[in-house]
């Protein structure tokens, strides 16, 4: 009951500063759609200000006094004065914040912005964002920070300044993370010398995307490419420590240019929540579901959870019971951002809305694992979640032979053995591929998104089939659940940031938001189906073993490895 009280409690202050931040639209003052509205106090404004336009006219003709106004005339003020603060409102406020809000202003549930452009240098007057604050108050700090880095250092280790609250007290990140670093060397005895500090801009981070930082980890990045898709060409930047994955990806890419490109298709695209509320009897779960599953309450649901974003949408909700357990399945457009910041707080309004109607309604989560993140689960492999993806491409027989060193048969016959079958041996949940994960992953790390959420977004199938009388070869990947973003999150860093310039999809869409996310899932896909493509031929042709040990092992002794 305890912990119950404190997700209460931790629930009433996020609904309170909830209250603070959403962008209310007039709309929202009447039971209507909001095209109604706008119809309803644009004819309001129109007739108000005829009326008045023509009874004014009238009292100058017969030199009546202006001031003096009928019952008529006190109402047609009073509509004029409503109907025009209602479209300023409407339509002034949106536009104003369309000019000075930046691009991502509604991405980030904790009001990050990611849409300008990557900092390549901590600014010199940075105002600093709040830290997370579940690593506590800042005012566990003494009140006056010592001057000196040596003497701070000291009381760090002795615990009379907590390690979080350097960067808010000092106003320097890249001093604090030098600190901290001293005073995790002292406590540890561990050097950690090959752990850069310096190069990197600690103020990016803060707030955002990590916390207590002490340095930075290197990862090198290949291209892979051109990646010929949908007639468009891309140079697939990935992220890795596994030898040859860059290598076996790009032959992967060449044997598709050479065979005339691939095409892809985007078949669903919607991010999902699922919070879980226990009601005290099967039979009212049962009258909640009801309620958000009834399509005349659809509208009303929707308008409420679309005004905390201009860039969330509602699409569906779907729910399932477990005894008097309620889990409420949302699904949303997030425009280019993945979104789950985004669709927790159209979720917590709709909550705080159901609270009213069904007070009886205890919320147990914003989170019940029937969403799923960073989980495998079938909901995500039948369902989908984020982009629900197929890429596919036709290889030439020469092109088989030429450069995948192979022949059609027997990579037809290897996917059914092995990525059907042998996973199906295997109880494979989404796994009916050879190592779609390996692309996706470092595709991610290079483009700045959640690499955990490659649990599901690694959900893939791949297809091998003989066309034209068996001489060529069709190759398909389905990918139902690519979690991407352009904006947010990681994607703002200076290193990612800029490899998603390189695809082309850096930041939002102004013209067409969910494009830039849409197109980098399909990149993902792409960059798949080469890596498919590649390390079947590899396993066909018996070549694997023998180029990992040539490319996957550190030598300094070139002779060493094998031809």
């Amino acid at each position: 009951m305890d912990a119950r009280r404190k997700v209460g409690q931790q629930g009433a202050a996020g609904r309170a500063a909830a209250a603070r931040l959403p962008r209310v639209q007039a709309g929202d003052a009447l039971p209507l759609p909001i095209r109604h509205t706008n119809l309803i106090f644009s004819a309001l404004f129109a007739v108000s200000l005829a009326y008045l336009m023509r009874r004014w006219r009238e009292k100058i003709r017969s030199s009546t006094p202006l001031h003096a106004v009928g019952l008529a005339e006190m109402l047609a003020i009073f509509g004029l004065i409503a109907s025009l603060i209602y479209l300023l409102s409407f339509f002034g406020i949106a536009f104003v914040q369309s000019i000075v809000s930046s691009s991502d202003e509604d991405e980030d549930f904790l009001g990050v912005g990611a849409g300008a452009p990557p900092p390549t240098a901590a600014p010199p007057a940075r105002q600093l964002p709040a830290p997370c604050a579940l690593l506590g108050s800042p005012a566990a700090a003494p009140e006056k920070m010592p001057e000196e880095d040596e003497e701070i250092v000291a009381e760090v280790v002795a615990g009379k300044i907590p390690s979080y609250v350097l960067e808010t007290r000092l106003g320097d990140c890249r001093r604090a993370a030098g600190i901290r670093r001293e005073a995790l060397r002292r406590i540890t005895g561990r050097e950690i010398e090959g752990l850069p500090l310096d190069g990197f801009d600690y103020a990016s981070i803060l707030g955002q995307c990590c916390e207590l930082p002490v340095g930075y980890v290197q990862l090198p990045v290949g291209i892979a490419g051109p990646l010929l898709l949908d007639g468009q060409r891309y140079y697939v930047p990935m992220a890795t420590t596994e030898g040859c994955l860059v290598a076996s990806t790009n032959r992967g890419c060449k044997a598709i240019a050479e065979s005339g490109g691939a095409t892809s298709v985007v078949l669903r695209d919607g991010m999902t929540r699922a919070p879980v509320a226990r009601l005290p009897t099967a039979r009212r779960a049962a009258e909640v579901r009801a309620f958000l599953e009834d399509p005349d309450n659809f509208e009303t649901l929707s308008m409420i959870f679309n005004r905390s974003s201009r860039f969330a949408r509602l699409q569906g909700v779907q729910c399932a019971m477990a005894g008097r357990n309620l889990y409420m399945r949302f699904t949303c457009s997030t425009g280019d951002a993945m979104g789950m910041n985004m669709i927790s707080k159209g979720v917590q309004n709709v909550l705080d809305f159901l609270q009213d109607d069904f007070p009886d309604m205890d919320v147990i989560s914003i989170s019940g694992n029937f969403c799923s993140d960073k989980k495998p689960a079938a909901v995500n492999w039948i369902e989908g979640r984020g982009k629900s993806v197929v890429c596919e491409a036709v290889i030439k027989e020469e092109v088989v032979k030429k450069v995948l060193k192979t022949d059609v048969q027997s990579l037809v016959e290897l996917n059914t053995i092995k990525n059907l079958a042998g996973s199906a041996i295997a109880g494979a949940l989404g796994g009916f591929n050879a190592h779609a994960s390996n692309i996706v992953t470092a595709i991610f790390i290079a483009t700045g998104q959640d690499p955990a959420q490659n649990v599901e977004s690694s959900h893939c199938i791949t297809m091998l089939e003989p066309i034209n009388d068996g001489k060529d070869l069709h190759i398909s990947v389905t990918m139902p659940s690519i979690e991407v973003g352009t904006v947010g999150g990681g994607t703002q860093l200076a290193s990612q940031s800029a490899c998603l310039d390189l695809l082309g999809v850096k930041g939002a869409n102004r013209d067409s938001p969910g494009s830039n996310a849409r197109l980098l899932a399909t990149v993902v896909a792409g960059g798949v189906l080469a890596g498919e493509l590649s390390l079947l031929s590899a396993l066909a042709a018996g070549q694997l073993v023998k180029s990992h040990m040539k490319y996957n092992r550190s030598s300094k002794d070139m002779s060493k490895i094998v031809p």
